[in-house]
């Protein structure tokens, strides 16, 4: 991800796990289909940036085969410590700062990553810099500011809770310089950076037991911000949490756009 000091989801909390567990039930699906599509096969070069959790780690690595390699780079890799094999490559490395793990790679992904880098467009032109002509990058992120609810459905004082602690979520992210609108630019920026043949999608989930299990290790992994910004009280977000659990409301998250690209 970014750097921890002002990464408000650090990767070694009890919940992140949990987290990224919910990420790959959610997304993994769109992921996997998208590159699939993209033509990944053995002997691939692939870098798979901030990776966090190992499940899209784990599917690259059974399609590149031991003829290919996959750098997975993260600031914090406590998660990925069960990928790292061949033809697996565990690196500490951070997008915005640091130059490329390497060149003349084949595919370059990252989701739900450059939301939350500082320095966005360095880290964006890095990851294209480190193709090789006809490479492909795939880049996945939310737009919470696309759709800000957890409860699109708000008919009851459950959904109104749960909302006005998304929008305490929001504030969070954009006080540490999230950019919250930043998922429906990458068409635009995946141009601008020189790729060709650039294409999106969005993949929006309304409701589901990860939407469900997403939101509970979230609000428990924030809660002593969401407290001490004066954002929320303790007896609101056990409330939240016990409300999340009963399976009662239908929660949704940001969409996530998929855009993909060409190096000529």
């Amino acid at each position: 991800m970014t750097r921890t000091d002002g990464y408000l989801l650090d990767n070694r909390q009890n919940e992140a796990r949990e987290r990224f567990d919910a990420f790959a039930a959610l997304f993994d699906p769109t992921t996997f289909r998208h590159l699939e599509e993209l033509g990944i096969g053995p002997g691939w070069r692939c870098w798979e940036v901030g990776a966090g959790g190992t499940s899209v780690v784990s599917w690259l690595a059974k399609k590149v085969g031991p003829t290919g390699k996959v750098v997975a780079t993260d600031i914090d890799t406590t998660q990925l410590a069960p990928a790292a094999r061949p033809p697996v490559e565990v690196r500490v490395h951070d997008v915005g700062v640091e130059e490329p793990p390497g060149e003349s790679f084949d595919l370059v992904h990252a989701r739900l990553v450059l939301v939350h880098v500082p320095d966005r467009e360095r880290a964006l032109r890095s990851m294209v810099r480190a193709l090789r002509p006809g490479g492909r990058l795939l880049v996945e992120d939310a737009d919470p500011a696309l759709q800000p609810l957890l409860c699109p459905d708000e008919h009851g004082p459950e959904q109104q809770l749960a909302n006005r602690l998304r929008h305490g979520f929001r504030t969070l992210l954009a006080d540490r310089g999230a950019d919250l609108s930043y998922g429906r630019k990458l068409p635009r920026l995946l141009r601008e950076a020189g790729l060709h043949r650039v294409e999106a999608d969005a993949y929006f989930p309304v409701t589901s037991p990860a939407c469900a299990a997403l939101e509970s290790a979230t609000v428990r992994q924030i809660r002593d911000r969401l407290v001490t910004a004066g954002l929320a009280t303790d007896a609101e977000i056990d409330r939240h949490l016990a409300h999340v659990a009963s399976g009662s409301m239908d929660l949704a998250t940001a969409p996530m756009i998929s855009a993909w690209g060409r190096k000529e």
